[in-house]
């Protein structure tokens, strides 16, 4: 019995030995085969249409970049704001001839605001409203047409801009504020809720949803139909992809960039507001008929999952369109992509099938 009890053991031995040898030659052998790592920022799948191969090729290096100034420096944050919205303002212009729009400069409500007419367009009593993004305290409506110039163009219907007042020269209260006085001045022109709808894109989609919370709670009543694009539904930095897709955007590291914006919009004790943040909103009180649509690649891809479930959770109507390998915003980055055509076909049926 001892002999046998020994031979098993070294057995055993001998197995283990042979297992440990096999596994370290694979290691080797893998390493010695290793493809040579990716940059996630540049990194193109397979399964997104070609045209975003050069677009994900070109996307900057982080450092490269000016850092956000700090939330009080209203001077930083104009200069920053001119530098960006430089670039901005020939897009637009390629915009305007591409989809033979008419913009005009109008006030509604005590806000500046730019109606964008779409070809062909005749009065139907519809007005669908658009707010901008850039972290809050960037852009205007003048450099951001495209966003509005798709709507338009999809829809057949006039967009009014909300150029709203960015941070820090002002904060959420004032800035929803002025978008709850757009809906007061349409009223006031004779067009009900159910004839006005209402989207936004980055920080202009978590705008429209602080700013319609906001309608409601006030006993205003509510747009037809919402549409958020990429939507910043929670600027403090709470949620998966914040750190798991955190180098997927270049520009969008939160300290560099986000982090400073959210303080600018908001003081760090109001920042889960649901005026602010409307992931953190009751939503059993009622909300319109909502479409959110945004890219697996973005850093704000568990805003959207998660202001998704709060909605659905409390039995609202509400659909979640996620696009395979899409950055953030990616519609005006690349309007002739096979997704952007997608998506903004479907963000018009969409917005007729509620506001018909």
């Amino acid at each position: 019995m001892r002999k046998i009890f020994k031979s098993i053991e070294q057995l055993k031995v001998l197995v283990l030995t042979l297992f440990a040898l096999n596994f370290v030659a694979m290691i080797s052998h893998g390493q010695e085969s290793k493809s040579p790592e990716v940059d996630i920022r540049n990194y193109a799948a397979s399964t997104v249409s070609e045209s975003w191969g050069n677009i994900f090729k070109n996307t900057p290096d982080p450092s490269a970049g000016p850092n956000a100034p700090t939330a009080d420096n209203i001077e930083g944050w104009k200069q920053l704001n001119a530098i960006m919205s430089k670039v901005a303002f020939g897009r637009e212009a390629d915009v305007k001839e591409k989809y033979q729009i008419t913009v005009e400069e109008q006030e509604i409500g005590g806000v500046r605001v730019l109606e964008i007419t779409p070809k062909g367009w005749k009065e139907d009593g519809k007005r669908l409203i658009y707010t901008h993004g850039g972290g809050y305290t960037m852009f205007s409506a003048d450099n951001t047409i495209t966003s509005a110039a798709l709507a338009a163009n999809a829809t057949g219907m006039k967009v009014i801009s909300v150029d709203y007042t960015v941070a820090p020269n002002a904060q959420w209260k004032e800035i929803t504020g002025e978008v709850v006085n757009v809906f007061k001045g349409l009223n006031a022109q004779g067009f009900t809720m159910e004839n006005i709808g209402i989207f936004g894109d980055s920080a202009g989609g978590g705008l429209v949803g602080g700013s319609v919370l906001r309608l409601r709670d006030e006993g205003l009543g509510m747009p037809a139909v919402v549409v958020l694009w990429s939507p910043w539904a929670d600027i403090t930095e709470t949620g998966d992809t914040y750190m798991t897709l955190k180098h997927a955007e270049s520009n969008y590291v939160y300290e560099k960039v986000l982090g400073p914006s959210a303080d600018a919009y908001a003081a760090p004790q109001d920042q889960k507001h649901p005026y602010v943040s409307p992931v953190y909103g009751d939503f059993t009180k009622g909300f319109p008929p909502t479409l959110i649509q945004g890219g697996t690649r973005e850093i704000f891809l568990s805003n959207f999952v998660r202001l998704y479930q709060a909605m659905d959770m409390a039995g609202q109507t509400v659909t979640l369109d996620i696009y395979e390998g899409m950055p953030h915003v990616f519609q005006i980055k690349s309007t002739e992509s096979t997704e952007t055509k997608v998506a903004v076909e479907k963000m018009a049926k969409y917005i007729q099938k509620h506001m018909n």
